[in-house]
């Protein structure tokens, strides 16, 4: 007898990001040289664009495939046809401004430098160069609900950095 097909696979729960990528083997190479990033698996398709492809950051699956608009309503998804990306990948590191360096290193454009936050985390903000927005935070003082709000208000009060 068989062992029943387990239905959601160990280590795959929960939210998986899955980008859109143009050359996402290019994508891929860069989250492993950025980001620190292990490839778990790349699978090309016949013409050599990936198909599905599999890395490892922070203990958690991010997946990517390059982009397949004859599959998908002849339109591109990928966020260097779309102008841009509209979901931030967050992630809490133990050294912000490193992290962004590092990024930085590996050709991610800066969006927003890191500097100190309302909310208690240093964070900042890169885009790759497939279009993707990371975050990068580490968080530096704790806060109750009432001083997030109150430094808010007070952040809010003053003219947006340029």
């Amino acid at each position: 007898m068989s062992t029943p097909v387990q239905k959601i696979p160990t280590g795959l729960e929960g939210p998986i990001p899955h980008l859109c990528c143009k050359n996402a083997a290019a994508a891929l190479d860069f989250y492993i040289k950025a980001f620190g990033a292990t490839e778990v698996c790349r699978m090309a398709g016949p013409d050599g664009r990936l198909m599905h492809a599999e890395i490892q950051l922070d203990g958690r699956m991010v997946f990517l495939a390059d982009d397949f608009p004859e599959y998908c309503g002849g339109k591109e998804r990928n966020p260097l046809a779309l102008g841009g990306a509209s979901v931030t990948i967050h992630r809490y590191v133990a050294d912000c401004d490193a992290a962004m360096e590092r990024a930085v290193k590996a050709g991610a454009t800066v969006v927003m430098p890191a500097m100190d936050m309302f909310w208690g985390d240093r964070y900042g903000l890169v885009s790759d160069p497939f279009g993707h927005q990371w975050a990068f935070a580490t968080h530096i003082k704790d806060m109750t609900p009432d001083e997030m709000m109150q430094a808010m208000q007070a952040c809010m009060s003053e003219p947006a950095p340029k």
